[in-house]
């Protein structure tokens, strides 16, 4: 038995640092660490559960091989302080046993449906991701909104499990057992238990996820927010020219999806650009895209919630709008990094029919598809009670799609590395700071997911970096430029300290005297050069005595010093 050394959204680890050994030999947790314990738990029963194991170190897969719990009544004394810490948080507790012979004490939370957990001196938590974090009150509203959300799939209807759509169940089952993602396990069972595996059936009766997937029309139209979709295509004018909609209750999630992206004709829309000797043609969306992008609004809406998915066509851009808000712990600068599926089971559904990535790499795909496109990267926002997703559709740079084909068929790079290039690309220079920002990452002291997306970008000579810390900008390697005979514009943005230098005494030659915003407006402003790297430069002239300043602040203006 063993675990990822990945802390996830259901699962933390704990070292078994934490148990100290009094002086009879018995295990004992001190105070701090047993209220850090009840954070987790209710963390976790607010989510959807999740499993704590003490005896495991943050770095490794496994406990010790010598690593055994003396005290064998201390799984119970563990639960009993839990429920004495904390209000409506249920556990499980025992001492696993694992192959090396190490031990651990795994406490399994239960997910607390229809209530909200809390620590006993009134403090809410939530698991986002592999963190349990503290809840503000204005959180605990939606936190009782979001709770019925995420049961939603598996609740017990009033329909006969014999009540289906006898083709729908037909090619669920077909599919599952002809598809790469299940285990032979799963195909070595009976339909019945198939059904029962994937949540579609609870006893004699169907759940509100069997009724969506392989019910009849009258009992899915019955639902109370059976899930719909409406396309709206908009001209130059931002009048409606198109609409198609799917409202009527016959078709399954996997049916909607198909029917959104075979069913618009202009997803066949495109342009072609140039390409080596070759031309290529670019689709205004890709299928990448638009598949991830719908498979998303299915998967994460909340379907105790009224209101259709929107795929709204613009004549510039596209915007797909899905009813309910993110879930707590997540926002539009976070979703790149933080997965919480309010639909688990279905998700599950997707996944195994191959309709979707694995989980959390369908953002990674559409970031992917964009910048290889020559695309700017999506725009999130978010209002009261929808999401939305735009993205563009003009190229930005349509000398970035041959240097990204090039970059991956000389290496292979991995999906992180190849959105990283595709950002440095498209900006021609970027900043750590201005690279963190776009990708929306959050660094800390033990970690740097900076390095983590470049990977090996760096060491495979396809990027170069200059400067140091925050301060350090990464750009293409000239060579490997010159090698893919990239067509991009020449900028100041790498120039060597020395010609901008000489650059800045010929400006001032004809301009002295002359403000800081003056001399870079006539370098190009800051799409050639940045200004902090301008500043820097004249305040190194000034020490070297190679021109002078007067005025102070903002009224400071340089010159040649002729002395």
């Amino acid at each position: 038995m063993g675990n990822s050394s990945r802390e996830t959204q259901k699962f933390e680890k704990k070292s078994i640092k934490i148990l100290h050994l009094d002086l009879k030999g018995n295990s004992k947790i001190p105070e701090n660490d047993r209220e850090n314990i009840a954070r987790h738990a209710v963390a976790f029963a607010n989510a959807d559960g999740g499993k704590l194991i003490i005896g495991i170190e943050n770095t490794e897969d496994l406990p010790p091989s010598n690593q055994v719990i003396i005290d064998l009544d201390l799984p119970n004394k563990i639960k009993r302080r839990i429920s004495e810490l904390t209000h409506n948080v249920a556990v499980k507790t025992e001492i696993k046993k694992y192959e090396n012979g190490g031990e651990t004490i795994e406490i399994e939370i239960l997910p607390s449906r229809n209530s909200i957990a809390a620590t006993n001196d009134g403090k809410y938590y939530l698991r986002v991701s592999d963190s349990s974090v503290a809840l503000l009150p204005e959180d605990l509203a939606q936190l009782l909104t979001d709770k019925p959300s995420f049961i939603w799939e598996t609740k017990q209807t009033k329909v006969l499990k014999n009540h289906v759509d006898d083709d729908k169940l037909f090619k669920f089952i077909f599919e599952i057992r002809n598809s790469k993602k299940p285990g032979d396990h799963v195909k070595k069972m009976s339909d019945e238990e198939i059904l029962e595996h994937y949540f579609f059936v609870d006893g004699d009766y169907l759940t509100n996820l069997g009724v969506l997937w392989i019910g009849l029309r009258k009992d899915r139209g019955n639902l109370s927010y059976c899930p719909t979709i409406h396309f709206i295509k908009y001209d130059e004018r931002e009048e409606k020219v198109n609409k198609i909609t799917w409202d009527d209750y016959y078709l399954n999630p996997q049916e909607l999806l198909e029917a959104a992206l075979t069913q618009i004709p202009d997803w066949m829309e495109g342009v072609e650009v140039p390409c080596g000797m070759f031309r290529k043609f670019i689709k205004n969306y890709s299928d990448v895209v638009l598949r991830e992008l719908i498979v998303n609004a299915l998967i994460h809406r909340p379907y105790n919630q009224r209101g259709e998915i929107l795929i709204l066509l613009h004549s510039d851009y596209l915007e797909i709008k899905n009813p309910g808000r993110f879930p707590i712990g997540v926002n539009a600068k976070n979703f790149l990094h933080k997965s919480i599926r309010r639909n688990e089971k279905m998700a599950k559904v997707f996944s195994h029919l191959g309709l979707m990535e694995a989980e959390g790499s369908g953002i990674d795909k559409i970031y992917h598809s964009l910048l290889t496109n020559g695309k700017g990267l999506p725009t999130v926002f978010e209002d009261d009670d929808s999401v939305s997703i735009k993205i563009e559709k003009r190229i930005i740079k349509e000398e970035i799609i041959e240097l990204m084909m090039r970059a991956n068929e000389e290496i292979k790079l991995t999906e992180k590395e190849l959105i990283s290039l595709g950002i440095i690309a498209e900006n021609n220079s970027i900043s750590a700071l201005e690279f963190e920002k776009k990708l929306e990452l959050e660094c800390s002291p033990s970690s740097n997911p900076t390095r983590q997306w470049l990977g090996n970008l760096l060491e495979l000579n396809l990027v170069k970096s200059k400067g140091k810390t925050k301060a350090v900008e990464y750009f293409l390697n000239p060579e490997f430029l010159k090698r893919s005979n990239f067509r991009g514009r020449t900028t100041l943005k790498n120039i060597e300290p020395h010609r901008l230098e000489e650059l800045i005494r010929r400006d001032l030659v004809i301009y002295q005297p002359s403000p800081v915003s003056a001399i870079h407006k006539r370098l190009g402003g800051e799409k050639e050069i940045k200004i902090r790297t301008l500043r820097s430069m004249l305040s190194k002239m000034i020490v070297e005595g190679l021109i002078r300043s007067s005025g102070k602040r903002r009224w400071v203006k340089y010159s040649i010093n002729l002395n």
